[in-house]
């Protein structure tokens, strides 16, 4: 019997045993919650940063069928940015950037050259500093002229530039011939002297062209050829070289106004700009265009083929004339600046765009795009040289790019300076002394540079 409780005793403590150990044992660990699906890209549309770029028609630039194709080429390799356009004319798009400005609806990104970019909107404290988009290399890659018209005194940089070419003039080949008048042409140098272009707009006046040439002066547009034919007949300047003050009053100036006021068939016409001259000039209404560079000489957009007037008569590119045949032109630069719109995010995807299309394997097509030249030999490495091979047109034209000289559009004042400038052309035109009106605009100049 002891036997028998003894063992029943032993199996109830088993059994307690194995209930308390039911009791202390860990819970089996909960089964892990299954991980999410790996979250998927930041969705575009939260991660997208959304640039406006206001560009005036430089070249191909101001064609939406080419710039949308140099976008589209930028987005891809940037997936995260995407860039509105909108295109400018040189008749009111300084006032549509102000408006814009005053409104603070200002575009992010904006492509001119530094006379707007540096010395206007720059200068007015309207535009990042790009400074640090620039080492050692790009200073010693990029022509040392463009550089320093980028850059403000302070060592601020308002403009990445990306082309630029040398501004000249145009003539109608056929009309020389026929009257004449290509005996004063060196078609070798496309050059010419003061007394070679007197005698070609008398040859051209008497062989029955009654509008020789047009000092335009309706506004600013293509104001660029009117101050170049002024201060190259005979050795005038604008500004001083170190473009602190405007110096158009100097007497070589005062004799080149009276000189062309005193062509016959040489008007000064308060009724057009420098684009309207050109569209005269292909007309074949005017034998010379002072308003001309290496986009007007391949533009096809009027239907007629490059080099052509629209009836297919000849344009030779020539440099103004001067009183030594050696003359210096104004240089148009161009690039990309951005404003400054408060947004950290933005900015850092502009200055991206810039560089993209300023300073890497897409810069030759950016250039190509242009129509101009490249201001550098090599972006990151790729060779900018070659990008007109085999083009005849552009191979003749950098017979004009040694030709370049002072780049004074940063010269402080510059806007209000180039409206004096047509209005003083104006009262020329219209009769008031030359030396009256050339000192009034002086003064005037002189004024919005000291502030």
């Amino acid at each position: 019997m002891k036997k028998i409780l003894a063992l029943l005793l032993a199996l109830a403590m088993v059994f307690a045993l194995a209930a308390c150990g039911q009791q202390a044992a860990p819970a089996p660990a909960e089964k892990p919650a299954e991980a999410p699906a790996e979250a998927p890209a930041e969705a575009p549309a939260a991660s997208e940063v959304n640039l406006t770029l206001w560009t005036y028609p430089i070249g191909g630039w101001g064609n939406a069928e080419v710039v949308d194709k140099l976008i589209a080429d930028f987005e891809a390799a940037n997936p995260g940015i995407k860039v509105a356009v909108e295109y400018l004319d040189y008749t009111n798009g300084d006032d549509q950037v102000n408006t814009a400005i005053e409104g603070k609806a200002a575009p992010d990104l904006i492509m001119e050259g530094p006379e707007r970019l540096v010395a206007n909107w720059g200068a007015k404290g309207y535009m990042v500093d790009l400074a640090d988009l620039w080492d050692d290399t790009d200073k010693a890659e990029v022509n040392p002229s463009v550089v320093a018209a980028c850059f403000n005194p302070q060592g601020a940089c308002y403009e990445y530039p990306v082309c630029m070419t040398a501004h000249c003039m145009a003539v109608n080949l056929d009309a020389f011939k026929a009257a004449g008048a290509d005996q004063y042409l060196n078609l070798d140098t496309l050059t010419w002297t003061t007394d070679d272009f007197v005698n070609a707009v008398k040859a051209l006046k008497a062989a029955g062209y009654e509008n020789v040439a047009a000092i335009f002066c309706s506004g600013q547009g293509g104001d660029q050829g009117t101050r170049a034919i002024i201060n190259n007949l005979y050795g005038g300047t604008f500004t001083d070289a170190a473009h602190t003050k405007y110096t158009a009053d100097s007497a070589e100036n005062i004799k080149a106004l009276e000189l062309l006021k005193s062509l016959d068939g040489v008007n000064f016409d308060a009724s057009i700009n420098g684009g309207q001259e050109i569209d005269l000039f292909r007309q074949g209404i005017l034998q010379m265009a002072f308003c001309w560079n290496i986009g007007a000489q391949t533009n096809t957009a009027a239907g007629n083929e490059p080099g052509k007037t629209n009836s297919g008569d000849q344009i030779v590119c020539m440099a103004f004339p001067s009183d030594d045949g050696k003359a210096e032109l104004c240089g148009g630069i161009w690039g990309f600046g951005i404003f400054d719109n408060g947004d950290a995010a933005k900015i850092e995807a502009a200055k991206t765009f810039i560089k993209y299309f300023g300073d890497s394997a897409a810069t030759a097509d950016a250039v190509a795009a242009s129509t101009y030249f490249a201001v550098r030999d090599t972006a990151e490495g790729n060779d900018l040289t070659g990008i007109y091979a085999g083009n005849d047109t552009m191979t003749e034209y950098t017979k004009l790019m040694p030709m370049l000289g002072d780049y004074y559009q940063v010269t402080p004042g510059w806007a209000e300076a180039r409206t004096a400038w047509w209005n003083m052309l104006q009262q020329v035109g219209a009769g008031t002394d030359v030396a009256e009106a050339v000192a009034t605009f002086t003064e005037a100049a002189n004024a919005a540079a000291a502030g």
